[in-house]
């Protein structure tokens, strides 16, 4: 069914524009049948901030902004699918055009600004799946014109907790202004107290929600050990490694297009975004696990994005251009690494070249 899906839409989407591509994408998923999921292979399986995957691989967070089809990309074969960015209030984001394909890169420019139907929508739809199971992170974010930034982050841990498998507080997208302030250490660190404190007001009857912390790739190595240190003090469950990035690589081959304004993600964020999981990964020292993110095209970079420290990952970009049957290419390629190695679960080596990567020249 994936094989299919992907040979009839991949040529199709190539000529529509970027967000009507995506509205399309997201009707597609909505019109496929239930189905159930081909189980995984138990080697695939990871325990993390309490909960337990079954397979590694998440659809990030950018994908289904609105909560439309959790189920269905379960269904397909992720191990978690995260929602959002949810704001407070509805927001229609920036103005378009604000997707950009840069083609030749395999690499996507966006500067959406959080446009999403706003928390109501969003919880009216994850209450009306909550029987199904599944692990359905909820990322959560600022509204533009927010009076109290903070305050937005603790009304939606609240309003959600019933229903979220998981929360990222997202304070890491470059495209609202002042959004990224809120990592420097005084802002983080009043941030996360006001978040955590809200996850525990509403523990006894919504459960536990564990809170993951999603950085930007363009911190310095100071400001990333702040981040850290504030995330470990205040009791954060785990940290996403990373959003999108503001650099404009030279590499690039889609010099032109590279211009635009917004988060460059794909293929050419890899390089700088596994070196950030394994300088997290070095500091967090065992504290809580990370989410890699960044440029994940295939088996190879998966494991590469474990081996720097990354217990699970998450892709969208990469979709764009290769398809869904991508993830069950990476579970596969996986599989395989573990049997070769005659070992039994992914966890024996997450971080294992950590080390190594940390020692290595910047990446440009």
């Amino acid at each position: 069914m994936i094989r299919a899906f992907d040979a009839i839409s991949l040529p199709m989407m190539r000529w529509l524009d970027p967000e009507d591509a995506h509205r399309l994408a997201i009707r597609g998923l909505r019109m496929l049948p239930p189905s159930r999921p081909r189980p995984d292979d138990p080697k695939l399986a990871v325990r993390a901030f309490g909960l337990n995957f079954p397979n590694p691989i998440g659809m990030a967070a950018g994908f289904d902004k609105n909560a439309e089809v959790p189920d269905a990309l379960l269904r397909l074969g992720f191990g978690f699918a995260e929602v959002g960015t949810v704001t407070p209030k509805p927001q229609a984001g920036n103005p378009r055009p604000r997707i950009f394909r840069l083609e030749r890169d395999e690499a996507i420019i966006n500067r959406l600004g959080f446009n999403n139907d706003g928390s109501d929508a969003v919880l009216r739809r994850l209450a009306a799946r909550a029987g199904n199971g599944g692990i359905v992170g909820v990322n959560v974010g600022a509204n533009k014109d927010s009076a109290d930034r903070s305050q937005d982050y603790v009304r939606l841990i609240e309003t959600f907790a019933p229903v979220a498998s998981y929360f990222t507080v997202n304070v890491s997208s470059p495209n609202t202004p002042g959004l990224r302030n809120l990592q420097q250490a005084a802002a983080l660190d009043d941030l996360l107290a006001r978040v955590i404190d809200a996850r525990e007001r509403v523990r006894k009857n919504a459960g536990d929600s564990p809170v993951l912390l999603k950085i930007a790739p363009d911190l310095s190595l100071a400001d990333l050990d702040d981040a850290v240190q504030i995330a470990r003090s205040r009791g954060v469950d785990g940290m996403i490694v990373t959003n999108t990035t503001l650099a404009r690589f030279p590499t690039l081959r889609e010099q032109a297009r590279g211009q635009e304004q917004g988060g460059l993600s794909g293929r050419p964020l890899f390089r700088l975004s596994t070196r950030m999981v394994a300088e997290t990964y070095v500091r967090v020292e065992g504290a809580f696990p990370l989410i890699g993110a960044g440029g994940i095209d295939s088996g190879g970079a998966a494991l590469t994005k474990i081996r720097a420290g990354a217990s699970l990952i998450q892709l969208y970009s990469s979709l764009i251009y290769k398809g869904l049957g991508l993830v069950e290419s990476i579970k596969a390629d996986l599989v395989s690494t573990l049997l070769r190695t005659g070992r039994d679960s992914l966890s024996e080596i997450v971080g294992a070249d950590a080390a190594m990567i940390t020692a290595e020249d910047w990446p440009v």
